[in-house]
């Protein structure tokens, strides 16, 4: 069982958390990112695919990282806090209960696994396609009947919006429900209105993306919250934040042969150990 540092399940704790309100997840790629989201007083984590590929890897969002791969740089941000954090697991890396079951044991609590084919794409970009509905619900099943903490998280993700429509979508997430997922992540919404339609027909914990750049609008988290979304997750918005900033201070050490200019907007040695929770001095 994934157990935080109190030594409470992690997932039983994202479910109090959810059944309290809505819950904010902003993107980990790493676990002193990690540190810094539990630090300002966020009550969990998300992991994003897209995150782990590109941030630590330097590839694209296309599959091309191992569950093996995913279970281990998740499981070091899962050790780096105490609160509780849900990680992609893309299309469930071939065999979903296996998954499910490496997920628990980094002490991650939850996962979502998505109905697109593999190799999958970032859900915002055109030219996805998607498995059978009845596909996804063996997959879900078997997440489901893997899980050793009943209360680890199964959440079904669909890209059916931007393959087969709106009421596709719809369906499937009813569908997901009906084989033992806990909770749906609707990816790519397009507008205000289909958020909130979709929360008034699917009458389950939701979760939203408010992914940068994409097809949906940035709504805001109390909207999300009156609509009735109980997760919302920012993937990759610390990542697309820290990138330019690193660029633009690598292309000044370039050109000058110096950082010195950097050096009031950077972390300190002794905040980068506070954050760390550690002190030289032991």
């Amino acid at each position: 069982m994934a157990k935080s540092r109190a030594g409470k399940s992690r997932g039983a704790a994202l479910r109090r958390l959810m059944s309290r309100g809505c819950v904010v997840m902003p993107g980990a790629f790493n676990g002193l990112t990690a540190r810094l989201i539990e630090r300002i007083g966020f009550d969990a984590v998300y992991v994003s695919g897209a995150g782990l590929s590109n941030a630590t890897a330097g590839v694209p969002d296309i599959g091309l990282l191992s569950r093996q791969e995913f279970a281990m740089l998740a499981g070091y941000i899962a050790a780096a806090i105490s609160i509780p954090a849900v990680c992609d697991a893309d299309t469930g890396f071939g065999d979903a209960g296996k998954t499910v079951e490496a997920y628990e044991r980094v002490g991650l609590a939850g996962l979502h696994l998505e109905d697109q084919q593999f190799p999958k794409r970032c859900g915002h970009l055109p030219g996805k396609e998607i498995v059978k509905a009845s596909e996804m619900a063996r997959k879900i099943r078997s997440a489901v009947a893997a899980r050793r903490d009943k209360s680890f998280l199964v959440i079904a993700r669909t890209d059916a919006r931007s393959v087969e429509g709106f009421d596709a979508a719809v369906e499937r997430a009813l569908m997901y429900l009906e084989a033992g997922a806990d909770a749906i992540f609707p990816e790519a919404l397009e507008s205000a209105e289909e958020f909130a339609q979709f929360a008034r027909q699917v009458r389950a914990p939701l979760m939203a993306n408010m992914t940068e750049f994409g097809r949906s609008p940035l709504l805001s988290v109390s909207e999300l919250s009156a609509m009735g979304y109980r997760l919302v997750i920012f993937p990759q918005t610390a990542l697309r934040v820290a990138t330019p900033v690193e660029e633009q201070c690598l292309r000044d050490l370039k050109r000058l042969g110096s950082q010195k200019k950097w050096l009031r907007k950077m972390q300190t040695r002794q905040a980068l150990y506070e954050l760390l929770g550690y002190d030289p001095k032991q």
